[in-house]
């Protein structure tokens, strides 16, 4: 299997006229550090990390070159630092990211309106009905491609087969920049060679416990009977092992799809005992999972809050509200409960998160009375000015001022 630095890469340099491949799998090239090149072309072709330059931050990405070094996103900036030394680090900007995402999308959505985006930098295309007027699924990947760069200047990678698992596989060996089109009647012969952590969900320690029985490939995976891997992994997981050693996945690419949360955390730059400060962080971070709500429609029946001390002890506590909102001073009052309650005095507090569950899509009845109407009136207008000119344009007048925190972000790159 292709690893992070694109060794290993597999692509199909040639056209091939397979009508069957008609999963596509969209996965856009270390797509945050490749952002932030735009704007710093002289760097193209250097390790280069994204993420805050402080010891105790982590890796939002890296480059492939820096990736070679053995850097990858959610790493310790520390531990990147000593891998890779020379390499620069550069601040993240998500509202770009955010940006050149619904770039990314929209142009998908040229080619089939089947589009299930996975997160910011990927997607699922079902391209069978678009067959006819497009070509094969290697040409629509080609040109989709091609679109990618030509609209936005960052490359994309692109996996085409007959289901889903395949599909994103595929992608991953084809890193960086390549298409892989793997016809269904080949399936297996791609998928048997592989190491087994080419298995959705299988992880190193997955991985390790399966090479303890003496499988080390896919195909061996395959040809286990399946009562011994039950007697390994549990009945359940044996099932999906083999059904996806054998190619069988019988997801369909959903257009709809609704975040089952929303998030957003942020870690200090010095661990913080004062309360006011950590109340400070919790209406920026609420006014952040607001801002995320209302742009996806939805509304959040439970508040959740993550407290993580600077002995590393993690504890979260979780509210159901009395009626969904999208209001981040909703939010907010609910989370700064939730601290109050939770935290002991003086304790210093490392990690602070705020996030929304058990997603609803947003309602437009507000009833005859609105208790928020004047958080919402306020909210909305940050909202418009924030399409306008920009996130962080306008914001409350108790977030003014240097933040003592260093943000990690919402949820992660590729």
């Amino acid at each position: 299997m292709s690893k992070q630095d694109g060794s290993g890469r597999q692509v199909s340099a040639e056209p091939l006229d397979d009508l069957t491949a008609t999963i596509l799998h969209v996965d856009m090239d270390a797509f945050y550090a490749s952002v932030e090149l735009l704007q710093r072309p002289d760097l193209v072709g250097k390790p280069v990390i994204v993420g805050h330059p402080s010891a105790r931050s982590v890796v939002t990405a890296a480059t492939y070159e820096a990736r070679k070094y053995g850097v990858n996103s959610a790493m310790s900036m520390a531990l990147a630092l000593r891998r890779c030394p020379q390499a620069i680090v550069l601040e993240p900007h998500f509202e770009d990211y955010s940006r050149y995402s619904k770039i990314v999308m929209r142009l998908l959505h040229e080619f089939t309106p089947r589009v299930e985006p996975l997160s910011i930098d990927e997607a699922f295309l079902d391209v069978a009905g678009a067959l006819r007027l497009y070509g094969t699924p290697w040409q629509i990947g080609a040109r989709i491609r091609e679109r990618i760069h030509q609209e936005t200047r960052l490359r994309a990678s692109v996996g085409a087969a007959a289901t889903k698992y395949v599909a994103k596989l595929a992608s991953s060996l084809a890193k960086p920049d390549g298409l892989l089109v793997v016809p269904r009647d080949r399936t297996i012969q791609t998928l048997h060679p592989l190491p087994v952590s080419a298995l959705w969900g299988v992880g190193p320690k997955s991985a390790e416990q399966l090479e303890r029985l003496g499988l080390r490939t896919v195909g061996e995976v395959a040809a286990v009977p399946l009562d011994a891997l039950s007697r390994a992994v549990g009945p359940t997981n044996a099932a999906r092992l083999q059904d996806l050693a054998w190619g069988r996945d019988p997801r369909t690419v959903q257009t709809h799809h609704v975040e089952k949360s929303i998030g957003h955390e942020l870690t200090f730059e010095h661990d913080v005992t004062s309360r006011a400060e950590i109340h400070k962080e919790l209406l920026r971070l609420a006014d952040a999972v607001g801002a995320r709500l209302r742009r996806s429609s939805v509304q959040a029946r439970t508040v959740a809050l993550k407290l993580r001390f600077s002995d590393f002890t993690t504890v979260s506590r979780s509210r159901t509200l009395a009626e969904p909102t999208d209001l981040g001073r909703r939010l907010y009052e609910e989370a700064r409960t939730l601290y109050d309650a939770a935290s002991e005095n003086g304790r210093p507090v490392r990690l602070l998160g705020v996030r929304g569950e058990g997603l609803v899509g947003a309602s437009a009845d507000l009833g005859l009375w609105d208790d928020d109407a004047a958080w919402r009136d306020a909210e909305s207008t940050v909202d418009a000015v924030a399409s306008r000119f920009g996130a962080g344009a306008i914001g409350p007048a108790a977030l003014l001022g240097r933040s003592p925190a260093r943000r990690i972000g919402a949820d992660g790159d590729d």
